[in-house]
């Protein structure tokens, strides 16, 4: 027994010898190669798992917001949720990290690939982050799912900031924009995607009655143009990407205000009302706490009725004439600066726009008006009264000055008209002398410009500091003849943008005031 275990043994190791013998090793190595390789991969796949639209989150909260995340100082930098915030434009003063640089940035690192926003994904759903990072920026796991229209803007917010570079366009003057590129697609993005939708809730005249005469009437234009359009209109709340709160503040002051009381709080109190109603109604509101909605009001009011309703001051997106920085309700990159504009006959908005050409325009400096507020009595002290024959400043436009020249011809036959605030930081001189192809000179401090987010003032206007009024002539003729005309000249093609009519055109100023409110909420959105 003891030999035939051993010849069975043998000749089981004589059987194995010979297969090997016949084996070719370099196809076995090439085998174990590809199985580890495809294990790893396979690894790899379950580790990093590709971006889902629970990656993204918006935010509501927006005192809560921070353009930048710090590390904590003892964490690793792949197990820290990272920074990923994608500004379109300069919503900022100087002093705060430049926005809208034209890239992604991680942790001020561009990303260069989609492979790398993955795994940026992936780790920033098992970051170990710190307290107030968690507070503004919530971890991946815990984001909701986003719906249609909010995954629409953050498409939308990725196509803009890789805008293709724009050269030569017909319709658009680079010189007038911040980033031209970038407007363009932003435009792009919103005829293409945005939805409207409109409440129907409000009694008139408050509510869906616009008011279409005088120096109010550009929220009551909006309100107008915005219920007649079909393209961004939307009756399925579904599908939109905003909300409207369709009221006038000049109505509201009709309707509500006791003459000479000094009490803007039972205002302020309908308008909380009204928000109250539709939060308890509809789940649109509570949904985001009021920051997919926006007003438009042009009444120096409007932005102190809102203050009434925490939300709605805080969140909702709010276009204002009286675009003040320095007092806490209007909130620079968020709202928007609404143009002022005075329709004198709504059937003919468009009358008497155009003027002189430069050679005509004798006058340096003109500005007649109402003598309120603390700017334009300083006006009148150091330039007033005929001190300069070259500096035309009035109060009211004396009978003896405008029988020989009216005010609008006063305008059209000067090269700078003079635009200071009023009560408030508005002043729809600033529309008119674009109207009347005079270059604007804007005295008001802490004003933020009509569609600033787009638009470079400093080609087509000049801006003097409050405290430089009895520096205004040294500083007006210091401009030389070629910068001037270069600047008349960005004054006409601007004007378009400025323009109401009756059917609005692209690029007019109704759709460059809800440019302004689509490009401001896709400047609060923060993608991870």
């Amino acid at each position: 027994m003891e030999h035939q275990k051993v010849f069975s043994d043998v000749g089981r190791w004589w059987f194995a010898w010979r297969l090997c013998s016949r084996v070719d090793w370099r196809v076995v190595i090439v085998a174990v190669a590809l199985v580890t390789t495809t294990a790893a991969v396979l690894r790899t796949s379950t580790i990093f798992p590709s971006v889902s639209p629970s990656s993204f989150s918006t935010s509501s909260d927006y005192s809560d917001w921070s353009p930048t995340l710090s590390l904590p100082p003892q964490a690793e930098p792949e197990r820290v949720l990272p920074s990923v915030s994608v500004d379109l434009v300069q919503s900022s003063p100087p002093e705060v990290p430049l926005i809208g640089s034209g890239s992604l940035q991680v942790e001020s690192k561009p990303i260069v690939s989609d492979d790398l926003w993955n795994v940026i994904s992936l780790r920033s759903s098992r970051a170990s982050v710190s307290r107030e990072t968690a507070r503004v920026f919530p971890p991946i796991e815990n984001a909701v799912e986003l719906r249609p229209p909010e995954r629409e803007l953050v498409y939308a917010k990725r196509e803009i900031e890789r805008a293709p570079i724009v050269i030569d366009d017909p319709d658009l003057y680079s010189p007038l924009f911040r980033n031209v590129s970038v407007f363009k697609r932003s435009y792009e993005m919103m005829e293409k995607l945005l939805k409207v939708y409109i409440y129907r809730d409000g009694s008139r005249p408050i509510f869906h009655q616009p008011f279409l005469k005088g120096i109010y009437a550009s929220e009551g234009w909006f309100l107008k143009l915005l219920v007649e359009n079909k393209q961004f209109v939307t009756k399925d709340e579904s599908k939109a990407h905003l909300f409207y709160l369709p009221y006038s503040a000049r109505q509201l002051e009709l309707a509500l205000y006791v003459p000479d009381s000094h009490n803007l709080r039972p205002l302020s109190i309908f308008l909380r009302d009204y928000i109250n109603l539709i939060a308890s109604k509809y789940p649109f509101w509570n949904r985001t706490h009021g920051s997919d909605h926006f007003l438009v009001a042009c009444h120096d009011w409007g932005s102190y009725t809102t203050t009434e309703h925490e939300e709605l001051c805080k969140n909702t997106i709010k276009a204002l004439c009286n675009a003040d920085a320095s007092e806490g309700i209007f909130i620079r990159g968020k709202d928007v600066s609404l143009p002022e504009t005075i329709i004198r006959n709504p059937r003919r908005p468009l009358r008497e726009v155009g003027g002189k050409p430069v050679s005509q325009r004798s006058i340096l400096a003109f500005f007649a008006g109402n003598m309120h507020g603390r700017v334009r009595p300083m006006l009148l002290q150091y330039w007033g009264s005929g001190k300069d024959e070259d500096m035309k400043i009035y109060g009211p436009l004396p009978n003896r000055v405008s029988r020989k020249m009216s005010y609008t011809q006063h305008m059209k036959s000067s090269k700078f008209c003079i635009c200071p605030m009023g009560y408030e930081v508005n002043s729809p001189r600033i529309v008119e002398a674009i109207y009347y192809e005079c270059v604007p000179v804007i005295i008001a401090d802490n004003f933020v410009l009509p569609f600033d987010e787009v638009l470079d003032w400093s080609a087509f206007s000049v801006v003097v500091a409050e405290k430089d009024i009895p520096q205004l002539k040294d500083i007006l003729s210091a401009i030389s003849l070629k910068q001037y005309i270069s600047m008349q000249t960005n004054i006409k093609r601007l004007q378009k943008h400025f323009l109401w009519h009756a059917k609005p055109i692209k690029y007019d100023i109704f759709h460059m005031i809800l440019h302004s409110i689509w490009f401001n909420k896709l400047n609060r959105i923060h993608i991870f």
